[in-house]
C-alpha cells in the first residue's frame, strides 16, 4: 500500500497524507523541497542518469547494510506526474533499496527542469567520486549538446577548471577499444590523457595494448607516448616555431569551442580550420557561437 509524502508535507499541502499523487504545490509559497516517503513502485530511474556502472558486488553490499540500518539519505526526486517521480540523485541507493526489498523509501521531492536534473544528478557523482572518466565526460558533452552549457559555466556548476571540463572532453575521442578499457577500469584517466596525446586511432590501440600487456604505471604510459609523438615526427628535424604556434592555437580553440579543433596549413597560402561536432545540437550551439 503506498503512503503519502509525510508529516513534512502535510504541513505544507492539505490532503497530503490521503494522497500522494497530489504532491506538486498549488500555492507558490509551497514551492521547494518537501520531505517524506513513497513507494518504491512510483520511482523510475533517471533517463539522464550520467551514471552507466554501478557494480554487482558493491549494490549488494548496500543492499545488505541497507537491510539492517535502512536508508540513511532520502532519494532526490522530481515529480512526472500520473503519481509518478523520476530519481535525479541516489539511483544507486534506490537500486540497493529494491535488493534488500523495501516497500517505500525516504525521499526528498523538488520541481526541477532537465538540465537542472542533470547537473544535480552530475555533480552528485562527481563528489561522491562514483562516475568512470566517459561517464563524467558524456554528461558534460549532453551539458553541452543539450542546454548549450559552456566549458566555462560546466567548470563553475561542478567546481572544476575549464581545463579540466576540456581534457574529460578529449577522453571521448578515444576509439571504441580503449574507451571499453577505460570503462572496465583497466586504464586509468590518466593514461587515457596519455593516449589523446598521440596520434591516429591505431597507434592510440596499439599503445594501450602495450600499457595493459606490461601493466605500466601512468609515469611509464607517458614515457611511452613521448616516445611515439617523437617517432611521429622523425626525419623532420626540430618542430618549427610556426608547429608549436599551430598546435597551441588548436588547443586553445579546441578549449573554447568544447570540441576539438584542428589547423590545417596548406603551403604558404593559407589552409583550413576543422571544427568537430558530434550531434546536429551541438552544430548549432557552434554555428551560434560563431556568430550566424
Amino acid at each position: 500500500m503506498r503512503r503519502a509524502l509525510g508529516r513534512g508535507l502535510d504541513a505544507l499541502i492539505p490532503g497530503a497524507g490521503t494522497s500522494p499523487a497530489k504532491v506538486a504545490p498549488s500555492e507558490p509559497e509551497d514551492v521547494g523541497a518537501h520531505e517524506g516517503r513513497l513507494d518504491v513502485s512510483q520511482l523510475r530511474p533517471n533517463r539522464r542518469q550520467p551514471r552507466t556502472e554501478f557494480g554487482e558486488e558493491s549494490l549488494e553490499d548496500l543492499a545488505s547494510s541497507i537491510r539492517v540500518q535502512g536508508i540513511l539519505q532520502p532519494i532526490l526526486v522530481r515529480p512526472l506526474g500520473d503519481d509518478e517521480y523520476e530519481i535525479v540523485a541516489g539511483e544507486r541507493r534506490y537500486r540497493a533499496a529494491q535488493r534488500a526489498g523495501l516497500h517505500e523509501v525516504p525521499v526528498v521531492v523538488r520541481e526541477l527542469n532537465d538540465a537542472e536534473s542533470l547537473e544535480i544528478a552530475l555533480i552528485e557523482n562527481v563528489q561522491r567520486d562514483d562516475l568512470s572518466p566517459l561517464d563524467e565526460a558524456r554528461a558534460y558533452q549532453q551539458l553541452i549538446d543539450d542546454f548549450a552549457h559552456t566549458q566555462d559555466e560546466i567548470a563553475e556548476r561542478v567546481g572544476k577548471s575549464r581545463p579540466t571540463i576540456a581534457n574529460a572532453l578529449r577522453l571521448l575521442r578515444l576509439p571504441e577499444a580503449v574507451q571499453q578499457e577505460l570503462n572496465r577500469g583497466h586504464l586509468t584517466a590518466g593514461h587515457a590523457r596519455v593516449l589523446v596525446s598521440i596520434d591516429g586511432e591505431e597507434a592510440q590501440v596499439r599503445a594501450m595494448r602495450q600499457i595493459l600487456t606490461r601493466e605500466l604505471s601512468v609515469r611509464e604510459a607517458e614515457q611511452i607516448g613521448a616516445a611515439k609523438r617523437k617517432a611521429s615526427g622523425k626525419g623532420r628535424g626540430k618542430v618549427a616555431t610556426a608547429d608549436l604556434h599551430r598546435q597551441a592555437l588548436e588547443r586553445d580553440l579546441t578549449t573554447s569551442l568544447g570540441t576539438r579543433v584542428r589547423v590545417r596549413p596548406r603551403g604558404k597560402k593559407g589552409g583550413t580550420i576543422e571544427i568537430e561536432y558530434y550531434s546536429d545540437d551541438q552544430l548549432d550551439g557552434l554555428i551560434t557561437r560563431l556568430g550566424h
